[in-house]
C-alpha cells in the first residue's frame, strides 16, 4: 500500500515545473536522481566512462566540475560524446567558463549569479541561458557563505542561508529568469532541514536536496537519509544527490532506496530480510546477500522477502511480489501471497531466482502475474518452517 496517498503525510509542496534536458525538475513530475563525475573533466575519457556508468546506475543527470579553462573546453568532447546525457556545469566564478559551457550544450548551469562577476557578466550568462532554454540552479551552501552574511550572524544560520537563496533568486527574476533551481547545502543535518523547510514557505522554485559533504559510505549514508529523508516525508525536494566520499554509483543506489523506501520511486528489487536472532536456522547473511547482488541489475520494480524464522517470515515472505521463509535446512518460497515450491537450503537462491526471472517475464509481457499453483502449506498452528522436512 502507498501511504503517501494518505493523509499520514503532508502533501508534496507545489513547485513550478523546470525543463533539465529530458527530464522535468518540480510541479507533479517524479524526484530526479543525480549524482556528480568524480574523474578530473579534463580527462574526456575516463569522465565520459563513468557518466556511462552512472546513468547504467540509474543516474538521471549527471554533474561535472567545472574547475578551471581546460575543464570548460572538454565539455564540447564530453558532450559530443554523450548526446544523450543530461549533464550540469559546476561553476563558480567564472563567468566565461558558464558562457563556454552553454556553447558545449549542456543542460543546467549550476553557478551563483552573485558570484561570477560584475551585473555585465552576470546579464550575460543569463541572457544565454535563456536564449538557448537552459536552466540554472542556485547553490547555496554553509560552507561558503557571503562574507555579509557570516558578519551578519556571526557564523551560518538557516536565516543566512536563505537570505544568501534569496539574493541570488533577485538578481535572476530581475533580469526575467525564472528557469531556476535552488539548494541549501550543508554537512549538518539539522542546519539544512531548517534551511529548506524556511525557504520552503517564501518560494516556489523547484528544490534540489543534498546533505554535502555527508562523509564516507556508511556515516554519509545515514546522514543523507536522515536529513533528506525528514524533508521528502515533509513533501520538500524535486531532485536529490546523494553526496559519499566513495563510488558515486553507491550514491545513485543509496538514492533509489531511499525513494523506494518512502514509496516516491520504484525502480528495481526492494529487498526486505530478517535482521536475524536465535531462531535462525539457516545461512540467512549468504542467502540475502547473494539474492541482492544476483538481483542489482533488474529495473522491474518488486519487493523480495528473505526470512528466517517461522515468526514473521510466512507473513512477510507472502506480503511480497516474492519471498521465501526459511527454517531448518529448507525453505518456503511464495510469489503474491501463495506458497508455490518446497526447496532445501542450497536450492533457495537459485529456485528464487528462477522465480524471479519468471516474475519480471510475466510483468513485461503483462501476463497476469497470479496464475501460478499453490503447494498445500502447513497449517497455521503448526511450525511451518519444521514441517518443510
Amino acid at each position: 500500500m502507498n501511504y503517501s496517498d494518505k493523509e499520514y503525510f503532508p502533501q508534496r509542496r507545489k513547485t513550478r515545473p523546470v525543463k533539465v534536458g529530458r527530464y522535468t525538475i518540480g510541479g507533479d513530475a517524479a524526484i530526479v536522481v543525480q549524482s556528480m563525475t568524480k574523474t578530473d573533466t579534463r580527462s574526456v575519457d575516463r569522465t565520459v566512462e563513468q557518466i556511462q556508468q552512472l546513468e547504467e546506475a540509474g543516474c538521471e543527470i549527471v554533474r561535472l566540475a567545472v574547475p578551471d579553462i581546460e575543464a570548460a573546453k572538454a565539455l564540447k568532447e564530453i558532450r559530443e560524446k554523450c548526446p544523450d546525457s543530461v549533464l550540469v556545469s559546476d561553476i563558480h566564478f567564472q563567468y566565461k567558463f558558464a558562457l563556454m559551457a552553454l556553447d558545449a550544450g549542456i543542460d543546467k548551469l549550476r553557478i551563483n549569479p552573485g558570484n561570477i562577476g560584475d551585473a555585465e557578466k552576470v546579464r550575460t550568462v543569463v541572457r544565454r541561458a535563456q536564449e538557448q532554454k537552459v536552466p540554472i540552479r542556485i547553490g547555496v551552501n554553509a560552507g561558503s557563505l557571503e562574507r555579509r552574511l557570516l558578519e551578519k550572524y556571526g557564523f551560518p544560520t538557516p536565516e543566512a542561508m536563505v537570505e544568501s537563496a534569496e539574493f541570488h533568486i533577485r538578481i535572476l527574476e530581475d533580469l526575467g529568469f525564472s528557469d531556476t533551481i535552488v539548494s541549501l547545502k550543508s554537512s549538518n543535518v539539522k542546519l539544512c532541514v531548517a534551511a529548506y523547510r524556511l525557504l520552503a514557505n517564501r518560494c516556489d522554485y523547484p528544490f534540489h536536496l543534498g546533505i554535502t559533504e555527508a562523509g564516507t559510505q556508511f556515516s554519509g549514508t545515514i546522514k543523507s537519509c536522515v536529513g533528506m529523508g525528514m524533508l521528502l516525508a515533509d513533501g520538500i525536494g524535486d531532485t536529490i544527490r546523494v553526496s559519499l566520499a566513495t563510488d558515486p554509483r553507491e550514491e545513485v543506489r543509496v538514492a533509489y532506496e531511499m525513494l523506494k523506501a518512502l514509496e516516491l520511486r520504484s525502480r528495481g528489487p526492494v529487498v526486505i530480510a530478517c535482521p536475524t536472532c536465535g531462531r535462525l536456522e539457516v545461512d540467512l547473511f549468504k542467502i540475502a546477500g547473494e539474492i541482492e547482488q544476483a538481483t542489482s541489475h533488474i529495473k522491474t520494480p518488486l519487493s523480495l522477502a528473505v526470512m528466517g524464522c517461522a515468526v514473521n517470515g510466512p507473513g512477510e515472505a507472502r506480503e511480497a511480489d516474492l519471498g521465501v521463509a526459511a527454517g531448518r535446512g529448507n525453505g518456503m518460497i511464495y510469489r503474491q501471497g501463495k506458497a508455490i515450491r518446497r526447496v532445501t537450503e542450497e536450492e533457495i537462491v537459485p529456485a528464487l531466482l528462477e522465480e524471479i526471472e519468471r516474475f519480471v517475464a510475466d510483468k513485461a509481457a503483462g501476463r497476469v502475474t497470479d496464475t501460478v499453483e499453490a503447494v498445500e502449506e502447513p497449517p497455521a498452528s503448526s511450525n511451518p518452517l519444521v514441517s518443510l522436512q
